[in-house]
C-alpha cells in the first residue's frame, strides 16, 4: 500500500527534473540549435516518463477498483448468509415456544 502513496510524487518528480534539465540546457554554453534538439529531446523523454506513469496509475486504480468489488461482493454474500441464519434461528425458537 505505501508504494500506490508515492505514485503521484514520483510523477511530480520526473516532471521537475524534466524542467530542471530543460533549463539547464539553456544556460548550457552550446549553439542554438543544439539546445534546441536537446530541449526536444528531454521533452520527449518527460512526456513519455509521465505517459508511463499515468498508464501505471490506471492500471493501478483499475486493480484496487476489482479489489473493491470482490470484497464488497464477498461482504454482501456474509451478510446474506447471516441474515438466512437469523431467521432460521428465530424460526426455530418460534417453533419451541409454540411446540
Amino acid at each position: 500500500m505505501a508504494e500506490d502513496s508515492n505514485t503521484p510524487g514520483m510523477a511530480w518528480f520526473i516532471a521537475g527534473a524534466a524542467v530542471g534539465a530543460a533549463v539547464a540546457l539553456l544556460y548550457a554554453p552550446a549553439p542554438g540549435h543544439e539546445t534546441r534538439r536537446k530541449i526536444a529531446k528531454k521533452t520527449d523523454q518527460g512526456r513519455a516518463a509521465l505517459q508511463d506513469s499515468g498508464k501505471e496509475m490506471i492500471d493501478r486504480g483499475r486493480e484496487m477498483f476489482e479489489r473493491g468489488r470482490k470484497m464488497a461482493d464477498e461482504a454482501a454474500d456474509m451478510f446474506e448468509r447471516g441474515r438466512k441464519m437469523v431467521e432460521e434461528t428465530a424460526s426455530n425458537l418460534q417453533e419451541k415456544v409454540q411446540g
